[in-house]
């Protein structure tokens, strides 16, 4: 990892440490909220999207790390070509769009971070969340905030110590994520089976040094 920041490896549920060994989860909490996008960085990502072509952006699922988390998708019952990976879904969007689009600093750095990498990558408010974070199954009636109704029983979730606060590969609960009042940020890495450890270090200081920059 560059530089001091180091992530750190969050906590995984016994069950799913033995059911899918390879699944860890890192994060690094960043001293930072989100806000408008500089020229600088507006810049940087038209440059990404001319150097990211259409048949690039189709031949990603072939790569190691994205099909990585296409055979990880399928282990878990959710078909990767109607659920893009977090990678697939930023690249099909450069493709509807014609370009990477910027939105704000942070999604602009999640954007950079995750075509780069390969690793999927998402981020919350640090003071909206308890204790570290894990990966584990819900509980029999536990809910996601401002989704309607208990999810179902085993849906995976990213946790802190008191609650669910985001599907895996899904929704984030309301007021987890980051709002303009968020001013530190933890950005999280699920990493799977046949995801490097340097792939996700690198995934993960690529959207930090951008969001301090």
């Amino acid at each position: 990892m560059r530089g001091d920041a180091v992530p750190e490896a969050g906590w995984i549920s016994p069950e799913l440490h033995e059911e899918f060994p390879g699944l860890y989860l890192r994060y690094l909490v960043v001293d930072r909220g989100s806000g408008r996008s500089s020229r600088e960085l507006k810049h940087r990502l038209a440059q990404m999207s001319n150097r990211f072509s259409g048949p690039q952006a189709i031949a990603l699922r072939h790569r190691p790390i994205p099909w990585a988390y296409r055979v990880f998708y399928r282990q878990i019952g959710l078909d990767p070509d109607e659920q893009p990976t977090p990678v697939e879904s930023v690249a099909l969007e450069r493709i509807k769009r014609g370009g990477f689009i910027s939105r704000s600093v942070l999604d602009d750095a999640l954007t950079i971070a995750v075509i780069e990498s390969g690793v999927a990558l998402r981020a919350f408010d640090a003071d909206r969340a308890e204790g570290r974070l894990g990966i584990r199954q819900s509980a029999e009636g536990e809910e996601l905030e401002g989704r309607p109704g208990p999810l179902p029983t085993g849906t995976l979730v990213i946790a802190d110590e008191a609650r669910p606060l985001a599907l895996l590969f899904g929704a984030t609960g309301s007021g987890r994520g980051v709002t303009p009042k968020t001013t530190r940020t933890t950005l999280a890495a699920v990493q799977v089976k046949g995801v490097p450890d340097i792939a996700v270090e690198e995934a993960i200081w690529l959207a930090a040094s951008v969001m301090r920059a």
